[in-house]
């Protein structure tokens, strides 16, 4: 007879109904939600919720509940409407803090102490914004070409040796001043130590040639393809990483951050209704120098005549007046270690500023001996913008230079000061972009699309429509065709489906447009494996055998088909996941687990039914399995 060990059965119902509450979220839908954070993603102050309904209370801005979600808190409403107000609202008033448009899961109180949440839905179903930005690739090339000039100076300088250097195009280019022999191997030996044979290969990196320059003698240093496909990879994988990172202090869920083609990165940002601060932020390179002021020379009279100095540079201080500062950067915006928005003694805007060790360091050490001095704080934005030139599109960065704070040093500090000389809004933006940290190149937008939360509502419908349709017809066929043994299969469908969504709710990954088309391929192909079983145990008994050896035979020789087709199926949906990006994706993660699923509840979800139901009979005459028997 066909009987499985209880604890077989217990197993199947214990996943089952696990699978079943963990599934459970999916059905309670969501609120349009205002999503409250600390800047620089602290913990929130307890006044955040009272302070919150208080301002809405004011306002006559009705909401439906509020809760803390941390590191966040939460404000629910009934309709979108009253969601834009209210965040507009309380990102304006709320000091410290900015309030981002959500949507919040209505899953109840006692599914959410189980840890229980709902899956991820993706840009197509949840709404937000999609961009892709273009990495300055050539800007890449440049620093690298930048950073060996100033490394090489350097050692000129401790080496007693006048060579200038400039950059033209992708090479740098030495000047010697001397015409000994010697001091030119002694240079060449130097810009060869800019960057060592890598020890995989014997190739140089550098191709180091002897050139003229102006009648002197001199050297033409270029990189080698290595060295700059090397440069251009750290820019793309730097940018990702400081975008991710400010997406993170935005507070936004299941982003999408990854590498697109050679020089383009895509930027996924689900429930986001307010492209145009996300743009803001995630686009912008402001960073702060700290800088000494300089008083060996006359600053107005610099202005009047417009004469250079190697030494140091003419800005405009806050107040209009002109200051000269060192091109020497005491500190720069690469070292802040944290930086978070406040305000001063006065009540003013201000970013309170931590250092790191090195720049710590240098900042104890000038304040040390400069007492009494001004030192100025440079507010320092690059903006991209795309051209085109001889009909090909490049990217331009226009900078943007302004002194924010000229202010004397009253004490010694080192790695914790305040800077101010901003607007409030300004302080909150430059204090999130110095925690993310600065981008490595300029990066440029290529692309913009905003998806509404109504466009995912549709999408939402339409897919479920389609499952339950396509879940539908399926259980009506196999049910006419096969009778009892359909009832099996179709138990063992919608176990399938359950055992999916919990699935796809367990695990960090987005529910998708193409996802959805994954699950209603994934209820074809589980199906499937009931046909090849059912066909094969209809096949037995035109053979003459037993209805309980029939049984028995079906399972067993239809196994290694269904096996096969599934395991190759799971292997074209692993390369699709490996090498698509996006909604192929999305697609590949839903046909992979509903293969493991549909294995699972056809093979020994519907055998245990069978057992169940004509295991325990003694004497079996015929099954209702239609076809005549």
């Amino acid at each position: 007879m066909n009987r499985y060990p209880n604890w077989v059965n217990w197993l199947l119902l214990i996943i089952v109904v696990a699978g079943t509450i963990v599934a459970l979220p999916n059905l309670y839908g969501d609120d349009p939600a205002v999503y409250i954070a600390r800047e620089g993603g602290q913990a929130l102050e307890e006044s955040v919720l009272p302070d919150a309904r208080g301002i809405l209370d004011e306002a006559g801005i009705a909401y439906i509940g509020t809760e803390i979600e941390a590191p966040a808190a939460v404000v629910r409403f009934g309709n979108v409407n009253d969601q834009l107000r209210a965040r507009d609202l309380l990102d304006d008033t709320i000091d410290n803090h900015s309030a981002s448009l959500t949507l919040a899961p209505r899953t109840p109180g006692w599914l959410r102490a189980l840890g229980l949440r709902p899956m991820s839905l993706g840009l197509d179903l949840q709404g937000g914004v999609h961009f892709v930005f273009q990495v300055d690739i050539e800007a890449a090339i440049q620093q690298l070409l930048q950073n060996y000039s100033e490394s090489l100076e350097g050692e000129l300088r401790d080496a007693d040796i006048r060579a200038p250097t400039s950059i033209e195009g992708r090479t740098l280019i030495v000047r010697l001043l001397s015409d000994d022999p010697a001091v030119a191997d002694q240079v060449e030996e130097m810009i060869g130590d800019l960057e060592a044979t890598t020890v995989l290969t014997t190739v140089p990196r550098l191709s180091i040639e002897r050139i003229e320059t102006e009648g002197r003698p001199g050297f033409r240093v270029t990189p080698s393809e290595v060295v700059i496909r090397e440069r251009q990879n750290f820019a793309i994988e730097q940018n990702t990483l400081t975008l991710r990172n400010r997406i993170n202090a935005l507070g936004v869920s299941e982003p999408i951050v990854q590498r697109q083609g050679l020089d383009q990165i895509l930027v996924q940002l689900p429930g986001v209704q307010d492209p145009d601060r996300a743009k803001r932020l995630l686009g912008a390179t402001a960073t702060l120098e700290f800088r000494a002021v300089y008083y060996d020379e006359n600053a107005y009279e610099i202005q009047r005549s417009g004469r250079q100095l190697v030494c140091c540079e003419l800005y405009i201080d806050p107040d209009g007046i002109p200051i000269l500062l060192r091109r020497a950067r005491i500190a720069t915006g690469d070292q802040v270690i944290d930086a978070t928005p406040g305000t001063d003694q006065y009540s003013r805007p201000a970013v309170n500023v931590t250092l790191n060790g090195q720049g710590g360091d240098a900042m104890f050490e000038f304040t040390s001996s400069s007492v009494g001095r001004n030192m100025a704080v440079v507010y320092r934005e690059e903006i991209p913008r795309t051209v085109t030139r001889d009909g090909v599109e490049v990217i331009e960065t226009d900078t943007s230079e302004r002194v924010i704070s000229n202010a004397q040093i009253q004490g010694v500090f080192s790695n914790n000061f305040q800077v101010t000389g901003l607007t409030a809004i300004e302080a909150r933006d430059l204090a999130l972009q110095l925690r993310a940290g600065a981008l490595a190149v300029p990066i440029v937008m290529v692309e913009q699309r905003t998806i509404g939360p109504s466009l995912g509502a549709d999408n939402i419908a339409k897919g479920r429509l389609a499952v339950v349709v396509g879940f539908l017809l399926v259980v009506a066929f196999m049910l006419l065709y096969y009778r009892v043994f359909g009832m099996f299969a179709n138990a063992a469908l919608l176990m399938n489906l359950i055992l999916l969504v919990a699935l796809m709710s367990l695990l960090p990954t987005a529910l998708t447009l193409p996802g959805i088309a994954g699950i209603v391929l994934t209820l074809g192909m589980a199906v499937d494996a009931n046909v090849l079983i059912n066909e094969r145990i209809r096949e037995e008994l035109r053979n003459g055998n037993t209805p309980q050896a029939s049984i028995n035979a079906g399972y067993e020789k239809a196994f290694s088909s269904i096996a096969d087709a599934n395991l190759t199926t799971l292997i074209a949906s692993a390369v699709l996941f490996v090498y698509g990006t996006g909604p192929i994706r999305g697609f590949a993660v839903t046909l992979s687990l509903g293969i493991i699923t549909s294995m699972f509840t056809a093979i020994v979800g519907t055998r245990v039914l069978a057992n169940l139901v004509y295991g325990r009979q003694k004497v079996l005459k015929r099954l209702s399995i239609g076809g005549g028997n």
